[in-house]
This record gives structure tokens, sequence and C-alpha cells, in this order.
């Protein structure tokens, strides 16, 4: 009897094992997949210095304050137009006030267009370096990596605005207007990716979180990697651009598609390309799970590595030139 009790217990551990293996490989999508490390630059220097523009020379930069947040958007759209963007402002209303994003186009009419978007907008009157200077810093970085060496590609890159409380969530965040003009392109996009913190990274063991107790069963306990996150149905699109980074350098890239309801997985501008059934997935350092200056005024510049911020900068460029 004793030896048919513990044959049960044997074989119900197993299946639980098997379980847990397979539902890590749904979220997790581990990859063998390895690219060429790539010869590209970007200047630790240049990111640091659009990051210190943007969170301390336009701070605040909330909603309330639209000097500075037209100050940001005419920065990012110089940036623009010097790498040789056919550039525009996208504008629009909310409670009385205008304001706009910021579009930079190169390639237009070749191919399916990738889309790629950061907010430059940040909460109540925090600094806001890691949230989101360091994604428009890297999206300007972008536009001159792009100028230099154009992909083969239609590119659409737009600073966001609005996307922070007390907008979050709503049909007044700048993303949200900018996906309902580009819904009718539906067939011609290849998919929208966000840039949501890029900053703060830590090799301290146990200085990454999660939401959930399990993920730490999959995922390292050093923040010391960037993340592609995305919807549980948007699995494929999540993968694509995290094979698309690996190994571009040697910076760790993990992925996780995940439901809705998991905290953070739609925590940005990703969400709302969703419900027109455009694909979006968000590249982060994965925020308040790492960053604990997060909406503080803790979260300056002197905070963030630019070297490794560099790093995710060239991933995602050569992402940009070899995705489909």
């Amino acid at each position: 009897m004793k030896r048919k009790t513990a044959l049960s217990a044997a074989r119900i551990l197993l299946i639980v094992f098997v379980i847990v293996q397979m539902a890590g490989c749904f979220i997790a999508q581990p990859s063998f997949h390895t690219n060429r490390v790539s010869a590209v630059h970007v200047d630790a220097g240049r990111l640091r210095s659009h990051v210190c523009t943007l969170s301390q020379t336009f701070h605040p930069r909330d909603s309330e304050h639209m000097e500075n947040l037209g100050k940001c958007a005419d920065f990012i759209a110089g940036h623009f137009v010097e790498a040789g963007a056919a550039t525009e402002s996208q504008a629009f209303s909310v409670e009385r006030r205008t304001y706009r994003n910021v579009i930079g186009r190169f390639g237009v009419g070749k191919g399916s267009k990738l889309v790629i978007g950061a907010h430059y907008d940040s909460y109540s009157d925090t600094p806001g370096a890691d949230d989101n200077a360091s994604g428009v810093a890297a999206l300007i970085e972008l536009a001159c990596l792009i100028g230099r060496d154009p992909p083969n590609r239609e590119i659409e890159l737009v600073a966001y605005v609005l996307e922070e409380p007390p907008y979050f969530g709503g049909s007044s965040m700048g993303s949200a207007v900018h996906a309902k003009s580009i819904a009718g392109e539906k067939a011609g996009i290849t998919g929208v990716i966000v840039l949501e913190m890029l900053g703060c990274f830590r090799d301290e063991r146990g200085s990454q979180s999660y939401p959930a107790a399990l993920l730490r069963l999959f995922y390292p306990s050093r923040g010391n990697f960037v993340a592609v996150a995305g919807s549980w149905d948007q699995g494929d699109w999540v993968k694509a651009v995290k094979v698309g980074m690996q190994g571009t350098t040697d910076l760790p890239v993990r992925s996780i598609r995940a439901p809705a309801a998991l905290p953070g997985i739609d925590f940005s501008d990703h969400r709302n390309y969703w419900p027109y059934g455009i694909r979006a997935a968000m590249i982060t350092d994965t925020s308040f799970y790492r960053n604990k200056a997060y909406h503080t005024i803790e979260d300056t510049p002197d905070r963030l590595d630019y070297d490794r911020m560099a790093k995710v900068v060239v991933a995602v460029f050569e992402t940009i030139r070899t995705i489909r």
C-alpha cells in the first residue's frame, strides 16, 4: 500500500512539473535563436543628454504644464527633422487644451509599415528620467540610425503625449488618438513597438520582482535584462520582437505574454492598438518591478545606465531591419 501511495504521489508531482514547465514555455517563450553581434554604435553620452534635457530642462512635463510639453514636442521634432524624417504634429484637443503627438516618417510607401513609439509626458511633478525620458531618448537615437542607414521599409516614429494619469486608460491618450488614426491601415502595418522605461538595470540578486510568484520560476532574480511584453493572444509578435533583438548585443532579452489582467502587461501605449487588431508589444526595463523610483521625485538621470540603454537602442534598430 505504501509503495502504491508513493508511486501515485510521484506521478502527481511529475504531472504538476510538466504542467508548470509547459506554462513557463507558453508565457516566457524560450528561444535558442541568436543573431550576429551588431556593428552599430549608439553614443551613451547623447542618450544621457536627451534624458537630462527632458527631465531637467523641461521639468515638469505633465498634462498641466503646456509650455514644457510644447518645448518637448519641438525638441523631438527638431531631432526627427535633423535625422531626415518627414515630420508632422498630430494635434488634438482635450478639455479645451491642444496637445500634440510628434510623428517622424521614413521610407514612406516602402512595404509594410512598422510603428515605434514612446510617450514624452511624465507623471505629476516627477522628473520622469526613466519614465519616460529614456524611451524618448531611444526614439531620437533610433531616428538618427534610421536616417543614416534606412531599412528597406516604412518606419513611423511617434512621440506620444498624455500617457500618464489622469488620462491613462482613456481615449484622450496620445497613443489612442494615433491608433485610431491608423486603424484603417491595419492590413499594411507589420506591428507596433512601444518603448517604455529603458534605463534601469540592476545586477544584485533580488533586484527584480514580479507580479506573480510563479514567474520567479521562469525569470531571473537580477534586473539585468530588457523585456518584451504583450498580451496573451499576441505571442507571435512578442516573440518575433524578442528574436529580432537577441544576440545583437550582449544584453539579455526576455519576453512575456500574459493576460492584460496581470499587472503591468498593458501599462503603456501599446494597449491602444489591440482593439483595432494591430499587433503591439512593449519593450521595457519592467518599470516598478525593478525601478523603485517609479513615479517619484527620485526618478532622476543619475540613476540610469546609459551604456545598457545604448544596447537596447542597437537591438531595436537591428529588429527594425529584420522583423516581418
